[in-house]
């Protein structure tokens, strides 16, 4: 069957091609397995909730007739603005800059309103530290005013709105004094907004809010074999989305399996705009938060063991497919899971602008956030201009990073650090408390720190990095001024969800084969923050930006520490440190140039003094990446890396492998050439010097 949508249509359609539905929520209730949802351009102010899923072998496809011309929105525009003539006492800016809208509740908010509902859940900072060291207050209610499709500021005070200061974490801090506040008339039931637009006249621009708590969300589990193709998803007022909490987003399958989602734009979601995440456990959904007695970490680790008892297997959950989306302007994630997206394939999407406003602030941020990203691929991404590019915390078991190119995805300005550094400054690929096995291959990492590796069990191939590596050897424990605060967290059944059993991260079990690192230009900034952090305590983040796999100096290699248990026959003999100790590294073909630094394992490294060239610049054939690196390299080809040549990974031992338990030979580049008998390091088994990446 297939349903036709248009919203230009005449109202009392059948959803038949003569006489389309004016709403794809009418398709959404009556849609089965086999059908097919046709939606014309134009613009769609709903919130759809699909009533039923496909099944593996007949999809319910929602398809936008013409690509981006359907938009699906969260938000309703607002045309009743009144200048407000006059000025508080004691204020002597805003006069003429300042409106008022009088929204009444019956009409505009149904069972939601965003301008009563704060962003709060574990792991959101409701503080942030100001660059003068104050501390200040972050207001977020889940609705948002925009401006001509840019969202502006939210404030604390109306004064705030009178007389807006530049907020200094803002990465775009021009436009921080575009600004709004709320508050509820409850005498009127109205809720009234009040914002400053400048010059702009919001009665004849383009001014919306977030109505809307989702665009297209299924309210029930288990909608699965669902395709979204083509639309334009944007402006939904979202809640925060912790691990240990339900996760939503303006998209998401909403705990099934088998969903596509494709050749979207997906923007300007409060929180997150895709969600493969955590169904609604009510024992235990944001438990740290309201009950305060048990730290986040154990609250996550029982969220883990519920999900096992109720469900959370490969048969039922995952396997969704994310690719060639446009998703950009979120203010915590473009992509954000935990549990939910195992299995799946998230393939060439371009990923921008996440978290860049920083009104949002936690543990829970980046242009992807995954939890428990068992056997999912990342594969042709292009991530850049995020607070932090893909952070995988937690179970990144088979997971596998390949072929994506990120940038840019470190804080820009030296004015957005506060004094004492404690504002992190992101990285390309954060990989936190894992067992592995993770495997990221043939990748150009370019931001001033290309991976943050407060983990284990990683093996690193064939990819070109202009960043630093931190966090090594620390932050995978909680932080406890006293007494033990390890982080224990679980490794799987390989391929499977089942747990095997939970482990404190030793750190090591580390592989380094074939990649390139360039040592790019300090910005003095940065230089001062690192020496900074080596005075104090490094328990979260060594704050290092010196290129290479120096930070594993000092770890053993493989047959260093095999010597240790020589001669140990068990607990009669006493107990031993090796059980405790890091793990080995293994570092083998990788090539160093303008001052980068191997790590002192490496007997073969290649440190070329020649200084080499390495920019990528966005023109309008796409982003060129520009480098004489290749026409340096020595003479001399590198080893094929194989399944074989990386073993297992220590804890779970399961080996770096498809996730059909095939073996991988890294024999295919960044652009898809297959590798011959002479190849070079890094990401291209063949560089001309100038060549598009994205």
């Amino acid at each position: 069957m297939i349903y036709h949508v248009n919203a230009e249509a005449a109202a009392g359609g059948d959803g038949s091609e003569g006489r389309p539905f004016t709403r794809i929520t009418q398709a959404a209730e009556l849609a089965g397995p086999g059908d097919e949802i046709l939606v014309a351009p134009g613009i769609y102010r709903e919130a759809v909730n699909p009533k039923n899923g496909g099944t593996s072998k007949a999809r319910i496809i929602y398809r936008a007739t013409e690509k981006l011309g359907a938009v699906i929105t969260g938000a309703d525009p607002v045309k009743n603005w009144e200048r407000v003539d006059g000025v508080p006492d004691g204020l002597q800016k805003g006069a003429g800059t300042v409106w008022r809208a009088r929204l009444l509740n019956s009409e505009w908010f149904a069972e939601y309103n965003p301008y009563t509902t704060m962003v709060s859940g574990d792991w959101f900072s409701a503080y942030y530290t100001a660059p003068d060291g104050s501390r200040q207050r972050n207001v977020c209610h889940t609705g948002e005013v925009y401006l001509n499709d840019k969202a502006l500021f939210e404030v604390a005070t109306l004064a705030e709105v009178f007389d807006p200061k530049p907020y200094q974490p803002a990465w775009d801090i021009d436009f921080s004094v575009y600004t709004w506040y709320t508050e509820q008339d409850e005498a009127d039931d109205c809720t009234v907004i009040y914002a400053n637009f400048q010059d702009a006249d919001p009665n004849r621009e383009n001014v919306e809010i977030n109505v809307r708590r989702y665009c297209f969300y299924p309210e029930e589990e288990g909608r699965g074999y669902i395709t979204l193709s083509g639309f334009k998803v944007t402006k939904a007022a979202t809640q925060w989305a912790p691990p240990t909490a339900y996760q939503e987003g303006m998209i998401g399958p909403h705990w099934s399996k088998g969903w596509i989602i494709e050749d979207c734009e997906v923007s300007h979601s409060k929180c997150s705009g895709i969600s493969l995440g955590k169904y609604l456990q009510p024992e235990n959904d944001n438990k740290w938060l309201k009950e305060k007695v048990k730290d986040g970490t154990q609250t996550e680790r029982d969220c883990i063991c519920r999900a096992q008892r109720e469900g959370w297997t490969r048969e039922r959950i995952g396997s969704h497919v994310i690719r060639r989306c446009h998703i950009h302007d979120c203010g915590q994630t473009g992509i954000v899971g935990h549990l939910g997206g195992v299995f799946s394939v998230i393939e060439d999407n371009h990923i921008h602008h996440i978290n860049v406003r920083q009104n949002l602030a936690g543990a829970e941020i980046g242009g992807i956030k995954m939890h428990a990203a068992i056997d999912v691929i990342y594969r042709h991404n292009h991530i850049h201009h995020c607070s932090r590019g893909i952070w995988l915390d937690w179970q990144a078991q088979g997971t596998r990073v390949t072929g994506n190119l990120l940038h840019d995805n470190s804080l820009p300005y030296k004015h957005l650090l506060c004094k004492e550094g404690k504002r992190t400054l992101g990285e390309d690929l954060f990989i936190e408390v894992s067992h592995g096995p993770t495997l990221v291959d043939n990748n150009i990492l370019l931001s001033d720190r290309a991976m943050k590796l407060c983990t284990q069990g990683v093996a690193v191939v064939h990819n070109l990095i202009a960043g630093a590596f931190c966090g090594v050897g620390t932050g995978t424990d909680n932080g406890a001024k006293t007494g033990n605060s390890a982080r224990y967290t679980p490794y799987h059944v390989p391929h499977r969800t089942e747990i095997d059993g939970f482990m404190t991260i030793l750190h090591g079990d580390m592989r380094f084969y074939n990649n390139i690192f360039v040592q790019k230009p300090i910005r003095p900034f940065l230089q001062e923050l690192m020496e900074q952090s080596a005075k104090g305590s490094k328990i979260w983040d060594d704050n290092n930006i010196l290129v290479g796999t120096h930070p594993y100096d000092g770890y053993m290699d493989e047959e260093t520490w095999l010597k240790q248990f020589d001669g140990y026959c068990g607990h009669g003999s006493g107990v031993k440190d090796c059980y405790y100790l890091p793990l080995p590294v293994w570092c083998a073909g990788n090539v160093y140039y303008n001052g980068a630094k191997p790590c002192e394992l490496e007997k073969d490294a290649v440190v070329e003094e020649r200084p080499v060239r390495l920019t990528l610049e966005e023109r309008e054939d796409g982003w060129i990446l520009d480098t004489d690196i290749y026409a340096a390299l020595p003479d001399g080809s590198r080893r094929m890396i194989c399944t074989d040549t990386l073993g297992r990974a220590f804890e779970p031992e399961e080996r770096f492998e498809n996730p059909d338990g095939s073996p991988i030979t890294f024999d295919t580049d960044y652009c898809g050439q297959k590798r011959t008998e002479g190849f070079p390091a890094g990401p291209f088994a063949r560089y001309d010097g100038k060549r598009p990446v994205a």
